[in-house]
């Protein structure tokens, strides 16, 4: 690799990982996020890893997730600047846990504004140069949540929801220019946001996402990174990945015939296992609920 590439969300967590992992492969690496301080301690820890002295690791602070026709200006701006853009790591993104009742209509607005249209401002400031190069990839990365709902996940789903319907868009409106699109689907991973993201779990929520285990940042930006490259439309890591992807894969693009016939064969099995998991989950539900009522009553 030795083409020009941005991170969004690219200061910290799997973002800055995928930074580091395309100047491993010699890319030119533009990070993107608000905190200038944070950017630019991880851009000196990405510079430690390129492997000619020719590579360029730049910083961009933006905030993506408003005033789209100033996200287009700064993003256009990089590109003169540093030439063209030929692969989009979008990992921008947060999680405030909370069921629909219990979250607040700003934080609702504020995952909305982050998660989705965060993604949207820049994947739309750069699809004009991506088509006059008719060559590049973009990464959009969702979670495991966009292929399920969870309990206190309310809006954070929705907006996961909305990314993978926009991977889905995008493949469609971009494989005639050839544009590879990859939906990343990492489960949880020990990062900043995650750390930050416990603190307004609800137990019960706790308890589902604890089964799933807890990966590190750099396995998941590795394999990112590595199905971008192998132009695949779906990026997982463990197997509730592989097997989410299998159950949900639909009316998705199959990167392949052998992909195809692997989820047309697996499917109908999965389901029968995902209605267990399904109803072991309701369960947990059911138990911190009935935990809450006692507790009220008690009190």
């Amino acid at each position: 690799m030795c083409s020009a590439c941005a991170v969004t969300g690219g200061s910290s967590g799997i973002g800055k990982c995928v930074a580091i992992e395309a100047a491993k492969l010699g890319a030119n690496v533009t990070i993107i996020a608000r905190d200038s301080n944070k950017l630019q301690a991880a851009t000196d820890k990405i510079k430690t890893y390129v492997i000619h002295e020719s590579q360029r690791i730049s910083y961009l602070s933006l905030d993506i997730s408003r005033d789209y026709p100033f996200v287009k200006k700064c993003l256009h701006n990089l590109e003169v600047e540093l030439g063209p853009i030929y692969i989009l790591f979008s990992c921008a993104g947060t999680a405030i846990c909370g069921t629909v009742e219990q979250l607040s209509i700003e934080d609702a607005n504020y995952l909305i504004n982050l998660n989705f249209l965060g993604t949207l401002h820049v994947v739309k400031a750069l699809i004009p140069s991506f088509k006059s190069q008719k060559e590049g990839f973009i990464a959009i990365t969702a979670s495991q949540a966009a292929l399920l709902g969870i309990y206190g996940y309310s809006t954070y789903c929705c907006t996961k929801f909305a990314l993978r319907g926009l991977a889905e868009c995008l493949h469609m409106e971009l494989k005639p220019y050839n544009i590879s699109v990859t939906l990343a689907l990492p489960p949880d991973t020990d990062t900043p946001g995650f750390e930050n993201e416990e603190k307004s779990k609800p137990e019960a929520t706790r308890e589902i996402s604890q089964k799933g285990g807890l990966f590190k940042p750099e396995i998941v930006a590795a394999q990112i990174v590595k199905d971008v490259l192998g132009k695949k439309f779906f990026s997982t890591v463990g197997l509730d990945g592989a097997m989410l992807t299998v159950l949900c894969s639909g009316m998705s693009p199959a990167s392949s015939i052998l992909r195809l016939l692997y989820e047309s064969c697996f499917m109908g099995v999965l389901r029968l296992i995902s209605h267990y998991i399904h109803y072991d989950m309701a369960k947990i539900v059911t138990k911190h609920e009935n935990i809450e009522v006692q507790e009220k009553i008690d009190t």
